[in-house]
């Protein structure tokens, strides 16, 4: 969730995280949404869609997760009677929660001194 602050006139302060672990391996407000996308719609496409991303942008991002973290996050089930879908693994809900607690951490800390920064920007600054 990014943090904004329009305190005042012309300066819309937005906040984002993401988590680098090692040299490539990163999560972040993008691939935290696609986990959410997917645990919530129980399909990779739908998340795509509800993202405006292609499906194999989100293929690829999930596929990276897969190959970058101890155990697989995603599980893809094939079509049956029922179709096919995705789910989150254990280690997949696990990544998620641990992501959004570090997010929800840092946005109060950023809540607590964002605006001291906010205050000695100019506020012509950057238009």
């Amino acid at each position: 969730m990014p943090h904004r602050t329009d305190d005042r006139p012309g300066l819309d302060a937005t906040t984002r995280f993401r988590v680098q672990l090692k040299h490539a391996v990163a999560i972040g407000p993008g691939k935290a949404d696609v986990l959410q996308g997917i645990a919530e719609t129980g399909s990779i496409a739908e998340a795509g869609r509800r993202m405006g991303m292609s499906y194999q942008r989100v293929w690829s991002l999930v596929q990276a997760m897969n190959r970058d973290f101890v155990a697989p996050l995603v599980e893809k089930q094939r079509g049956g009677s029922a179709g096919g879908g995705a789910r989150l693994t254990p280690t997949g809900e696990q990544v998620l929660a641990l992501y959004r607690r570090i997010e929800a951490d840092a946005e109060r800390a950023v809540a607590r001194r964002l605006p001291q920064l906010v205050a000695l920007i100019r506020g012509d600054a950057g238009g």
